[in-house]
């Protein structure tokens, strides 16, 4: 089956800042078009849907618990707002009401059975082994001293996995490539050179993990099986949030994510709150009903 990958953006970077260099005059004379992604007429996830999943490597207590914490959080109404909870509900806009994710099975495999160099087929065994049933998410998270194949250049996939279920990937970039897949919590690799911002929870790899676990879940959602929202070719698409790349906050440009909130105890910059005082940043989703990128700050 195939799978959809968060890439990193250069190309899309890149082609802004061709874009903002264009002058006033000959700026006048483009429209800009809006952002659409177009329904193709497949099934949704919808409903409860139970996410299982499965450590492969060494995390720590203090990491795995900020994973579940922001799934939880997804579906957690009492945060105070800025919330995780209404970054998720932009879900309920893509067709069929709301998409209610519930933590599962968790499984950790910490004796790196299948070595520190996992291919694609790996991550699918990996996702396999809780015999998912339909409505389920299984997310494969890798530490941060596994490579993975296709690494760097993607920093996270999903697919479909059993009829009716889907399956996640996402890795720690910490040690191998943070400028790519954990921007902006560390200098990128190309493009304007900006200080890195202070991650919420003191890990700029596994911060760097909620945002592109995040964005992996909302299109997981809205495009589990290749025939959901999206804008593009079928097996590179533009999804949910991967079509609002880079932006985290209200005025965000390329290099730069935004207008956030400080945390004034760390400096850590977040802009979503989320269960037991957990602060997440998230990034932008396309609205459906206003045909733009959502932010929630």
């Amino acid at each position: 089956m195939a799978s959809h990958s968060l890439a990193f953006p250069l190309f899309f970077l890149l082609f802004i800042l061709f874009s903002s260099s264009i002058s006033s005059s000959s700026a006048a004379l483009v429209q800009q078009q809006p952002l659409v992604l177009k329904y193709h007429h497949g099934a949704l996830l919808k409903g409860n849907i139970t996410v299982d999943l499965v450590w492969y490597g060494r995390f720590t207590p203090t990491q795995r618990s900020v994973i579940v914490d922001f799934i939880r959080s997804l579906g957690y109404p009492r945060s105070p707002p800025p919330s995780a909870a209404s970054w998720w509900r932009t879900t309920e806009k893509y067709k069929g009401g709301s998409s209610n994710l519930v933590v599962g099975r968790q499984a950790v495999h910490e004796a790196y059975t299948l070595g520190k160099s996992l291919k694609n087929r790996h991550l699918r065994a990996l996702a396999g082994k809780f015999n998912a049933a339909p409505g389920t998410i299984t997310v494969v998270l890798t530490a941060a001293d596994v490579a993975v194949e296709g690494f760097c250049s993607r920093c996270g996939t999903h697919g479909a996995a059993r009829p009716g279920s889907a399956f996640v990937w996402v890795g720690n970039s910490e040690t191998q490539c943070p400028g790519q897949c954990a921007w902006p919590f560390h200098q990128p690799m190309y493009g304007p050179q900006t200080p890195p911002l202070v991650a919420p929870s003191g890990d700029v790899g596994v911060d760097g993990m909620v945002i592109n676990l995040a964005t992996l879940l909302a299109g997981a959602v809205t495009n589990p099986f290749g025939g959901g929202f999206f804008q593009g070719p079928a097996d590179a698409p533009l999804e949910a949030v991967s079509a609002c790349t880079g932006i985290y906050g209200s005025g965000a440009y390329p290099g730069y994510p935004g207008q956030l909130l400080v945390d004034k105890a760390t400096g850590a910059s977040y802009n979503a709150h989320g269960l037991g005082g957990r602060k997440f940043l998230l990034p932008a989703m396309w609205d459906p009903t206003t045909y733009a990128c959502k932010t929630l700050v």
